[in-house]
């Protein structure tokens, strides 16, 4: 019992001890801090990366891609049994995305995506991050009325809403096509006339069919209008684009984060990209944006665009003539919760050797391997130098001991004298230190705690006060600041903490057990 009285009695007079105490609530709660805002980043990065990424895929690097996806996937289910989920295919392939804005000509480059839109939605969570509400049910690839996320100001009008007084608009106040009109009709009746002349002189069919191998003109001598494409009541194959190539984020004169849009759905855009020839030649396409992708990852936000597989295939000629079974550049496969991705991985690897049409499986954190292993590294080498300063308070807790242990020398003297025994004596000292741990490590547990629950609160204080940005939300695409805590990552900095304070006591204590009795009685 006397041995936690001293203790008690030690922490309570020593205020030199209240430095390594301060010392070791600054580490713990510093870790925690970390720990809980980079567990955060970490978890919605995954959840973003794996949101648009299957869990695994096969895909090769021929021009022409797999020619038999259906073979495939029986060899898929047939391999990993029930443990798969859905499997879709894919055409991936790099393009250039060309738009007109305020008279401009703007190019971006894209990755453009042809998907199955009926089985897409059951590899990925590719669905809950459209902005139209039935597109998040299910996407179509036809542009809506109205009702693209009704909170976003700056997109407000579009779909059909916005498509149709636009074309409207330009119907009326481009001159050009109604001088085009005018030509066409006046070079339509010249050639009847011409037409007529010929038939009066010889009769002869081949000048005629000369002749008449116009736009709007059969052979065969009846006329068809020529088709002219109405913006206002067609449009053209839908694509979904990411939100940021359609966008910018800016702050408004209020301070508000706000996106602000020179696309909308509703907008024509054209997509070149490369046939599956060799040596490839670019494409041209025309499509019209049905909606916008939000990941809130900005290297997919302002790269991917979505297409129709179909429409893919059929532009790049992966359409086998004879079969009539297009060609895709990957497969994509989505496995039930619980299933061990790396063993589902190498046994997909033995089936598909990588000689076997330069087919490669990788999982989807294979694909992303060097960016959530540079985050790993940095949470690492962040926990290494936080447990340096505390381990620097443990050095301040062994000077401590030191001194304590000159100053009571005449104390233990009289301890012994009376009876103590030496590891009665190293108890005391050892105790001391694991109470010192303990109630720093427990204070700086709850302010840790306390910091992670009100860290948004706390960095707009420290805005407030340094007048700069602590989290900018147009850099980082987060409204907040995200934070994890994990009972074990408490638990762990908890027990390291009070471990270093115990070690930081050993020496102490070792050197009080071993004083003789007499020489410390005679100390002065």
């Amino acid at each position: 019992m006397y041995k936690f009285l001293l203790c008690i009695r030690y922490l309570r007079t020593r205020w030199i001890a209240l430095a390594s105490i301060v010392s070791v609530t600054l580490g713990v709660a510093t870790l925690i801090v970390v720990n809980s805002v980079m567990e955060g980043f970490a978890t919605e990065m995954q959840e973003r990366m794996h949101g648009i990424l299957s869990d695994i895929v096969l895909e090769t690097r021929s021009t022409m891609g797999i020619a038999q996806p259906g073979w495939y996937e029986e060899r898929i289910r047939a391999r990993l049994g029930d443990s798969v989920s859905g499997v879709t295919t894919v055409v991936t392939l790099p393009a250039m995305l060309t738009f007109q804005h305020n008279g401009n000509s703007h190019t971006s480059q894209i990755n453009l995506i042809g998907i199955d839109q009926k089985t897409y939605a059951s590899v990925s969570d590719f669905s809950k991050y459209l902005l139209h509400p039935e597109n998040k049910e299910r996407l179509d690839f036809i542009l809506k009325q109205s009702g693209y996320d009704p909170t976003r100001k700056h997109l407000q009008p579009s779909g059909w809403e916005y498509r149709q007084p636009l074309a409207r608009y330009r119907k009326s106040s481009v001159d050009r096509l109604l001088e085009e009109a005018k030509t066409e009709e006046k070079r339509y009746q010249e050639l009847q006339e011409k037409i007529q002349e010929e038939k009066e002189s010889d009769g002869n069919d081949t000048a005629i069919n000369s002749l008449m191998a116009g736009p709007g003109i059969k052979i065969s001598g009846s006329t068809e209008p020529i088709k002219v494409f109405d913006a206002e009541t067609e449009q053209r194959t839908g694509i979904v684009l990411g939100i940021g190539l359609g966008s910018l984020r800016r702050r408004d004169s209020e301070g508000r984060v706000d996106d602000y849009f020179f696309l909308r759905p509703g907008d024509d855009v054209q997509v070149t990209f490369p046939n599956a020839g060799t040596p490839p030649r670019g494409i041209d396409e025309s499509f019209t944006v049905v909606d916008f992708y939000e990941s809130k990852m900005s290297e997919y936000d302002s790269t991917f665009a979505f297409v129709p597989i179909e429409k893919l295939q059929h532009s790049r000629g992966m359409i086998d003539p004879r079969t009539g079974v297009g060609s895709v550049t990957s497969i994509q496969i989505k496995l039930k919760p619980g299933i061990d991705l790396n063993a589902a991985r190498d046994a997909l690897r033995d089936e598909f050797p990588p000689t076997h049409e330069f087919v490669e499986v990788r999982t989807w954190k294979d694909t992303q391997g060097p960016l959530l292993a540079a985050v790993q590294l940095e949470t690492t080498i962040l926990n290494i130098l936080l447990f340096m300063i505390i381990a620097v308070a443990g050095f301040g807790i062994l000077a401590t001991f030191f001194m304590i242990v000159v100053e009571k020398t005449r104390d233990i003297g009289v301890l012994k004298s009376l009876g103590a025994t030496g590891s009665g004596i190293a108890t005391i000292f050892l105790g001391y230190g694991v109470l010192l741990g303990t109630v720093g490590a427990g204070i700086g547990l709850v302010c840790g705690l306390i910091f992670v629950w009100k860290i948004n609160d706390i960095a707009k204080v420290i805005e407030w006060i340094t007048r700069r940005e602590v989290f900018d939300p147009t850099v980082y695409y987060f409204e907040s600041i995200p934070t994890i805590i994990h009972p074990f990552m408490l638990v762990w900095v908890f027990i390291g903490a009070v471990l270093i304070a115990v070690l930081a006591s050993v020496l102490p204590s070792i050197r009080a057990a071993r004083m003789h009795p007499v020489e410390a009685l005679r100390y002065e």
